[in-house]
């Protein structure tokens, strides 16, 4: 009984975590790394308010979910 507990307490903290999501400048840098990683050049990524009217691909979401990273290639 005490082993269920204990799971079910880490598996509410690693909620927890999940649920905050990375900070946004962390997550841009390491999407602009895998873009870079297969040669893409000219592109920008812009961090935007969720469901703002943005131009380009969204390929991340940060901040909890209240913020989302747009590439534009350019």
């Amino acid at each position: 009984m005490k082993k269920l507990i204990l799971a079910a307490a880490l598996f509410s903290l690693a909620g927890t975590a999940l649920a905050a999501g990375k900070p946004c400048e962390e997550l841009k840098s390491e999407i602009a790394a895998k873009i870079d990683a297969n040669g893409a050049t000219h592109y920008s990524l812009e961090v935007v308010d969720k469901g703002a009217a943005a131009d380009g691909k969204v390929v991340g979401s940060c901040e909890a979910g209240t913020k989302e990273i747009v590439y534009k290639r350019g």
